[in-house]
């Protein structure tokens, strides 16, 4: 028997995030997924008459694919799987993981190679530009280690978080996206934190459910070559199979000239040089899903979390909400602003808009927690 939480995410999936109808094509792409749960997706996809094609992976077979990768088997990939994604209108990702570090070895000249390859020609060139795509994680032990909660009280946690009440999150941010397409300015001040730039003209786009689940977020992008000054992030962020803690970039004119991450530093400028737009930022944006609220090391959760913003270097999404930076890498890293975390402020042209992680302005309070949980 199904798990109905699975099916109630399975419809929320193939309604609200894609809105799936007789008139798409959806490819079902998952990785170490239990069969019963791919079943019952591609079930409640059928139900809406789009036409469903489905992909199986393992990460253990994808890592050593990864080992022994090649620049024309790269491109052989590539070709296909674009291919592929042209034919469809929406596209459903399901990770799983039993374990997170599994690509932890593959060298990184080789995912390199693979990010501009195979990643900036698919993921970045047809998936995220032309489909109805959503992302997600799949709950496994592994991720409640990685949370360090039991399996039984992650998987409450991930089923209450994935499934809340998306429609309140979208009428609650509605100011928020107005509000930051009229604005010039941004400051960000917190411990190790004082930077200046401009999101004038760029645009944002409310995530409440439509792309990523979890979701809750509102992005921009700053006007590239407007940041100036120093940010230090007070998570620890995974990427490409390696942790990633004290990260610290200082700004000038909108690139990265100086960038830390304690015994990781040179891997942190390796993966920043790979490509001129690496170093530059792509995406700015605030967290605010209420159940979210400590890191845990998974990007889809992590920068949703409530009083955060993550600051990203490499890609930009399209407008609205993008700023023309083009890379192979789009790196989302967190940033918590609630008082447990050290605080911190953001203003927008010289205004208070969020204090120690809240939103203080009456026409955002529906964003902060009390409000949306």
């Amino acid at each position: 028997m199904v798990d109905p939480r699975v099916t109630k995410l399975a419809e929320l999936l193939s309604t609200h995030c894609c809105a799936l109808g007789p008139e798409d094509g959806v490819l079902i792409h998952a990785f170490d997924i239990p069969a019963e749960a791919v079943a019952e997706v591609v079930r409640v996809a059928q139900g809406t008459g789009a036409r469903v094609a489905v992909r199986l992976e393992s990460g253990v077979v994808r890592r050593q694919m990864m080992i022994g990768m090649t620049d024309s088997n790269a491109s052989m990939h590539a070709d296909i799987e674009k291919f592929e994604m042209e034919q469809m209108t929406a596209y459903i990702a399901l990770r799983g993981s039993d374990n997170y570090a599994e690509q932890s070895d593959v060298p990184g000249e080789i995912l390199t190679m693979w990010q501009r390859l195979y990643t900036t020609p698919v993921v970045f060139g047809v998936r995220v530009p032309k489909t109805k795509w959503v992302a997600l994680r799949w709950p496994t032990s592994s991720m409640a280690q990685q949370a360090n909660m039991s399996t039984f009280a992650f998987e409450k946690f991930y089923f209450d978080v994935c499934t809340l009440d998306y429609k309140r999150m979208e009428r609650a941010s509605v100011p928020l996206k107005a509000l930051m397409e009229k604005t010039d300015q941004v400051h960000i001040l917190g411990p190790g934190t004082d930077l200046k730039f401009s999101i004038k003209g760029i645009g944002a786009v409310a995530c409440s459910g439509n792309r990523n689940i979890p979701d809750g977020e509102c992005f921009s992008a700053p006007v590239i070559d407007s940041m100036n000054g120093t940010i230090q992030y007070n998570t620890v962020s995974l990427y490409q199979g390696t942790e990633y803690k004290d990260i610290r970039y200082v700004v000038r004119d909108g690139k990265i000239v100086e960038a830390t991450a304690g015994a990781n530093t040179d891997k942190l400028n390796a993966i920043l040089d790979t490509d001129p737009g690496a170093r530059y930022f792509g995406e700015w944006s605030f967290g605010y899903n209420p159940y979210v609220l400590h890191p845990m090391k998974d990007t889809l959760f992590d920068e949703k979390i409530a009083g955060s913003f993550h600051l990203t270097p490499g890609n930009a999404y399209d407008p609205p909400g993008g700023n023309g930076n083009k890379s192979s890498i789009h790196w989302d890293t967190v940033c918590i602003q609630r008082p447990d975390y050290g605080g911190g402020e953001i203003w927008f042209d010289g205004r208070l808009v969020r204090k120690d992680g809240l939103f203080v302005l009456p026409e955002l309070e529906g964003l902060n927690p009390d409000r949306l949980g």
